[in-house]
């Protein structure tokens, strides 16, 4: 089975390990973390200092102290000095921003890299199993994720860490013990209330989040049904289960607020607290003679301002897990075993003669399900072998097998005697071209479709290619001609038309091995005859495998292999299969009067 990361928030995570895995997408920058760093404390003593300049103001103009030649002077000194640290501070932070953003941006396109180049390498298998909007999405939020972990570690958790030791070392280094001791005590009684209300609150939050996906779940799918709606009148059905899920999700978010209430409260009432002792134990220090109105404006002010940052610790541990999540749900991603790798000693195929041959091929799925059994042929250089079959009888999983998309159960794929799994995935690749049953394009031009199989092909050469085809003509009739784009997965273009693109690839890749995997199956028999000409002039001196359903394709092929429950049943010339009248003769027989009912029908209309 293949491995699926889960869409859960939470579960079994290991967010220390995860962090870890990301240090080197940093380390590439380490003098530009460096730098940023270091703005980031010169930014923090430039903010701790201001209150240290006005309790210096304060103190110059106490009236009891002021001196009539010095009152113009020193005040303003010290309010120029005011007005710098402040400056200082907004200069170093935006500084660091700016340093870091590398750091960041970097990183973000390192991890995102290395998945997507992970996804390329894991086997057919996952891919098939995959679900193509969980993926894209785990890859999107895990790679926002990591810009968020590093924007909240840089920007907010060192910041606020740094403002605490700075503040720390000024209270215990110039006043009694007892002001650290309060604002270490109600920090610790802050944080740790907001850590305990928030996780509290937050199955709250992950409620509304569930009931409102499935509430647009809901109404999405009622649009795209609207005509079925519409034909058995259950509007007020699919007003009622949108609404009953509102109502739910509506009492969750009651819930939310309050506790957002709840929380916002508690933390008031926690700086109030311990705001009010530290005010306290000022204002008697003045009355006392041991603290001037400074100090008592420095205490304030300090106690304020290391919670500016605190108010929003909520917030970013919220944001902090969420963004944890994500990034395990993307390195997960990464974790996926590849299932097809190149071994160790791997070395490039190399083809000259393109002798091709299939040794006792066995293969299943899984333990219940086996799609081939015990299949041996050879296609000789320059011949067309063709394998036919009725649906489910394995035919295109031989085309996956030579692919190495799959590896085999048991025996050997060869291509001039080098064992397919002795050689690199690429060299295989490269040396082999396809026209599938099902063409998917890229959602770009013609001219790009076509060039897909040889990038460096010059317009003149994929005209070429285009025209043997037969599809050159069609595309000069549209207004954009090759520039013309085929929107997503080619649905601007029929079926048939797209297999003709498909065609027009492999020729330009030109490949030593061809394969044709129900080549013309959406195309009708005019359409097939022409298109028929034009492989028969690709196959010539190729060596190519046909998988097909239409019998009519293959009557030219130098061997039939007639495939039936994962076997080969009977094999031969077109004439001499039709000689043995088995399963073969048979599937023959009932295609002629398929299209002989079909060619009647046409006459009628």
């Amino acid at each position: 089975m293949v491995h699926r990361p889960t869409s859960k928030p939470h579960g079994d995570r290991k967010d220390w390990q995860n962090l870890k895995r990301l240090l080197p997408y940093v380390w590439d920058f380490r003098g530009r973390v460096l730098v940023a760093l270091t703005c980031l404390v010169l930014s923090k003593v430039a903010i701790v200092g201001m209150p240290l300049v006005l309790k210096e103001i304060v103190d110059a103009l106490d009236a009891s102290k002021l001196q009539t030649n010095a009152v113009l002077v020193l005040p303003m000194a010290m309010l120029l000095g005011y007005g710098a640290l402040r400056l200082a501070g907004s200069l170093f932070n935006e500084l660091r921003d700016a340093v870091f953003a590398r750091v960041r941006y970097h990183a973000m396109r390192g991890i995102s890299l290395r998945v997507l180049k992970h996804l390329y390498s894991l086997s057919l298998s996952y891919h098939l199993d995959r679900k193509t909007g969980g993926v894209t999405r785990d890859l999107e939020r895990g790679t926002n994720s990591l810009s968020s972990i590093l924007n909240y570690l840089v920007f907010n958790i060192i910041p606020t860490a740094a403002e605490f030791t700075f503040v720390a070392v000024i209270l215990l280094g110039r006043y009694e013990p007892r002001f650290a001791i309060v604002t270490f005590v109600t920090v610790a009684s802050y944080i740790a209330f907001t850590l305990l209300v928030t996780n509290w609150r937050m199955h709250y939050r992950h409620e509304m989040n569930t009931l409102e996906s499935r509430a647009n779940s809901f109404a999405v799918d009622g649009m795209l049904n609207y005509e079925t709606v519409k034909y058995f009148t259950n509007e007020q059905y699919e007003l009622k289960q949108y609404d009953n899920t509102l109502a739910e999700w509506e009492t969750a978010a009651v819930k939310s607020q309050t506790s957002m209430s709840i929380l916002n409260f508690g933390q008031g009432a926690v700086i109030a607290t311990g705001v009010t002792f530290m005010m306290v134990y000022a204002a008697q220090g003045v009355v006392a003679g041991t603290m001037t109105l400074g100090d008592l404006v420095l205490v304030h002010a300090m106690m304020l301002q290391l919670f500016i940052p605190l108010n929003f610790l909520g917030i970013i541990y919220r944001a902090l897990k969420y963004s944890l999540a994500d990034m395990d749900m993307m390195l997960k991603l990464l974790d996926t075993p590849q299932q097809i790798k190149d071994k160790p000693d791997a070395k490039a195929l190399q083809v000259s003669k393109a002798h091709l041959r299939f040794e006792n091929i066995s293969f299943r799925y899984n333990a219940e399900r086996e799609i081939l059994n015990s299949v041996s042929f050879e296609v000789p250089p320059g011949h067309k072998v063709a394998v036919v079959g009725p649906s489910g009888a394995g035919k295109s999983t031989l085309a996956r097998l030579l692919f190495r998309f799959y590896e085999t159960s048991s025996g050997a794929i060869s291509i001039d005697e080098q064992n397919i799994n002795q050689v690199t995935q690429e060299s295989l690749r490269a040396n082999i071209g396809i026209v599938p049953q099902d063409t998917v394009l890229f959602n770009h031009s013609i001219e790009h479709n076509i060039r897909y199989a040889r990038l460096d092909a010059s317009h003149d050469e994929i005209i070429h290619a285009a025209k043997m085809a037969d599809i050159h003509d069609f595309i000069n009739s549209l207004p954009d001609k090759y520039n013309t784009v085929v929107g997503e997965r080619g649905l601007k273009l029929s079926g048939g038309e797209k297999q003709r693109v498909a065609i027009a690839r492999v020729i330009l890749k030109n490949p030593k091995i061809l394969v044709f995997d129900e080549a013309t199956s959406s195309l009708d028999s005019h359409s097939e005859q022409q298109i028929l000409s034009a492989l028969e002039a690709v196959a010539e001196k190729h060596t190519t495998l046909v998988i097909a359903h239409r019998l009519s394709t293959v009557i030219d092929a130098d061997n039939i292999m007639v495939l039936e429950k994962g076997r080969i049943a009977e094999q031969g010339s077109h004439q001499q299969l039709l000689e043995k009248n088995g399963l073969y003769a048979h599937l023959w027989e009932l295609q002629q009067e398929e299209r002989k009912t079909a060619e009647l029908l046409q006459d009628v209309v």
